[in-house]
């Protein structure tokens, strides 16, 4: 990093709390552009969901193409809503990963930039294709480093309570050795995990979410593209067979949601530093916004209620997924 980019995200970090106030103010006046259900408000989040976190994915650019605001903004939004975790949804550090658990990188585009109280709370990553530049095994190992980056493994499950009989079921996986012919049995391998973990899942879980970086379906550049391809012919089949509710991941840089045949919707959340562009009018698409910023959930056994918000607080979409 140049001395005076590094300057510059000092500064940045310095000003942060002299920021919060005038934020937090902003923040208070949330204007939701778009509503599908117009019995949803923000006061109904209010102790009636038991599991709440934020996604953010593509971010790792040393502060830089709105990084740090993104990263203010989930401060602010965790601060005065319920959260319990984040989920980063990979390409966690651009341009080629990390090469160790000691990589400055891990101060520059982490340590420093989400530095809210209230984002100090358990992350879960997945890797992205830029995180295979180096050392992917060093995000691991960072693990036991800090105390708020949990990456047990390439791919790893979560179960979370939800009231007294229920569960959410969540998976993260790793897709990037899906776009190369020679890990084939890497795939193989994590394609029999995911089978059995889902095929194995307790009676009391009412809500199937899977994590990964690569989209299946998306509006973004690569609606076509062969990483979309490739991940929709092998993911598809299990969705179906499993009923699959989300499947969330990033990649394209923006914020999505997306619902084709079938039960599983795609939420995209790669909008956490710089963008791309996104079309309109694809039918299988519910929203698309080329805007800076993250997803929240909000979880319990009935229901799933999914916002989008921009770097600048104003809750750009919400839907709500029933069962």
């Amino acid at each position: 990093m140049k001395r005076r980019s590094f300057l510059k995200n000092t500064a940045l970090t310095t000003l942060g709390a002299s920021l919060v106030s005038p934020i937090m103010a902003m923040a208070e006046n949330n204007e939701i552009t778009h509503l599908e259900s117009e019995d949803l408000s923000a006061s109904s989040l209010k102790d009636e969901y038991d599991v709440h976190f934020i996604a953010i994915g593509d971010w790792g650019r040393n502060g830089e193409y709105d990084q740090t605001e993104v990263a203010k903004q989930m401060g602010l939004w965790a601060l005065n809503n319920p959260n319990d975790f984040v989920v980063s949804v990979g390409d966690n550090f651009y341009p080629r990963g990390v090469v160790s658990e000691h990589d400055p990188l891990w101060h520059y585009s982490f340590e420093n930039i989400y530095t809210a109280h209230s984002l100090q709370c358990d992350w879960y990553p997945v890797l992205g294709n830029h995180d295979y530049g180096s050392d992917t095994e060093a995000q691991i190992r960072y693990s036991k480093v800090s105390r708020r980056w949990c990456m047990p493994a390439l791919y790893y499950s979560k179960q979370y309570k939800l009231g007294n009989n229920d569960k959410l079921l969540m998976l993260f996986i790793d897709t990037d050795p899906m776009m190369h012919a020679e890990r084939k049995a890497q795939v193989e391998q994590q394609m029999v995990w995911i089978d059995e973990q889902l095929r194995n899942a307790p009676a009391d879980v009412k809500w199937k979410i899977i994590v990964g970086h690569h989209p299946y379906y998306t509006v973004g550049p690569r609606i076509k593209n062969y990483d979309t391809l490739t991940v929709r012919e092998k993911l598809s089949p299990v969705f179906a067979k499993y009923m699959v509710d989300i499947y969330l991941s990033g990649h394209d840089h923006s914020l999505q949601h997306l619902k084709p045949e079938g039960v599983t919707h795609q939420f995209i959340s790669g909008a956490g530093s710089e963008l791309t562009q996104v079309t309109e009018g694809i039918p299988y698409s519910r929203f698309q916004a080329s805007d800076h910023g993250f997803m929240c959930f909000a979880i319990n056994k009935d229901k799933i209620n999914v916002k989008a918000v921009n770097a600048t607080g104003k809750v750009l979409y919400q839907t709500e997924l029933k069962k």
